[in-house]
């Protein structure tokens, strides 16, 4: 019997990291609801007192920056007292500028087929059968715990809890199958309640445990599996001191956390800020798509597929699909399957998951895969059919 731990994390939206994707895709978002066509790569930056916007733009639309940030600080649960980035007060750096006319010529066509990449790069995209969602256990379990501690901060029922956190599970598997989880970490910005405990070990206490019994505990025993309770929150003592003030955010930083877990390969591309001409975010989404859909299809019982693209060009340089030895078919044959049905040129990959329509900033925190949100397309198993007729 072969024996080994897995481990990924996921950050919430409080994360400053976090923060940058969401202003990114907040700013996008806002350009698409006005203009479909347009394109965009936006970065940001946050640190005490100060958001920096950066990037190539190309568009019609007319965008408030300022009140996008702004808004996007008070959604995320920012002000100055748990922050330093306080949503009246901060300071925005607005750098955008025109996107070059060079991109343009390999990017626009009338025909969709023909449109070419806006980038060189690869992509993955991976599925199995380990949740429902056909993702990794790790990771998802790891969205599922900063996304409560979100909820539960903005809904009352921890009201101490601060945006800033970070979580941590450890899988044990079996001859590749999970079996229990091994340990589970957490990390949450909180209160200062020295006043009110009287002491530092006590204030973690406190913490601890109300964490444990409305966090962690609910996520786990929701997913079915054995764990150790010997669970490990906030592991320097405290966590007052957190957000941009404490460490500077950056779009981009967290791909890791954006797809897998790292229990996938990842191209290296980030996603947050950018339009779907971009094919770091378009052609990763069509990945997780089409392996998506052929576990669903119990064509296989996990999936890995690898796109690459040349810059202006809109064949792909290379696609395959791999089973690991789960397939009903061998890799070659599902390779061959999965580019008859599915489209992977630019332009068409764009018009079969509809992402030119706003709807990037939800994507922003806790995972751009394994939540069947009806407007993450790459989320469908609609293509069963169609992969089943070619068998």
């Amino acid at each position: 019997m072969s024996k080994h731990l897995f481990t990924s994390e996921s950050v919430t939206e409080g994360h400053p990291d976090k923060a940058c994707d969401a202003f990114s895709d907040a700013i996008l978002d806002n350009i698409l609801n006005q203009d479909s066509e347009a394109h965009v790569a936006c970065e940001s930056l946050a640190t005490k007192g100060l958001v920096v916007v950066s990037g190539e733009i190309r568009t019609s639309a007319s965008t408030d920056v300022e009140n996008i940030i702004r808004d996007t600080i008070k959604e995320i649960g920012y002000h100055k007292r748990n922050s330093g980035v306080d949503p009246d007060e901060v300071k925005i750096l607005n750098k955008l500028h025109e996107q070059s006319p060079e991109i343009a010529q390999g990017v626009d066509s009338e025909n969709i087929s023909e449109q070419g990449a806006g980038d060189q790069g690869l992509m993955f995209g991976y599925a199995c059968k380990e949740t429902p969602e056909l993702m990794p256990l790790p990771i998802q379990i790891s969205h599922r715990l900063t996304e409560k501690l979100s909820i539960l901060r903005k809904d009352g029922t921890l009201p101490w809890l601060r945006p800033d956190g970070k979580s941590q599970v450890s899988v044990l598997y079996e001859n590749g199958i999970p079996k229990s989880v091994d340990k589970t970490v957490i990390a949450t910005q909180h209160d200062d309640m020295l006043a009110e405990y009287g002491s530092e070990s006590k204030e973690l206490e406190f913490v601890k445990n109300e964490v444990i019994i409305n966090v962690i505990k609910p996520v786990l025993d929701s997913y079915g599996y054995d764990y150790k309770d010997d669970f490990i929150v906030n592991g320097t003592g405290r966590f007052v001191y957190g957000g941009p003030e404490a460490d500077t955010g950056l779009t981009g930083r967290k791909i890791i956390v954006d797809t897998y877990g790292g229990y996938a390969p990842h191209g290296g591309g980030a996603f947050s800020g950018k339009d779907s001409s971009k094919v770091d975010r378009s052609a990763t989404y069509m990945a997780r798509y089409i392996a998506k859909n052929i576990v669903a299809s119990d064509l296989a019982q996990k999936c890995e597929v690898q796109l690459s693209y040349s810059i202006g060009i809109a064949e792909p340089t290379s696609f395959y699909v791999k089973s690991f030895g789960t397939g009903k078919l061998d890799d070659e044959s599902l390779t061959k399957i999965a580019r008859d049905v599915f489209p992977i040129r630019p332009g068409e990959i764009v018009s079969h998951l509809d992402l030119k329509k706003p709807r990037f900033r939800e994507t922003a925190a806790y995972g751009h895969f394994g939540r069947e949100l009806e407007q993450f397309t790459w989320e469908k198993v609609d293509m069963i059919e169609s992969l089943q007729s070619k068998l």
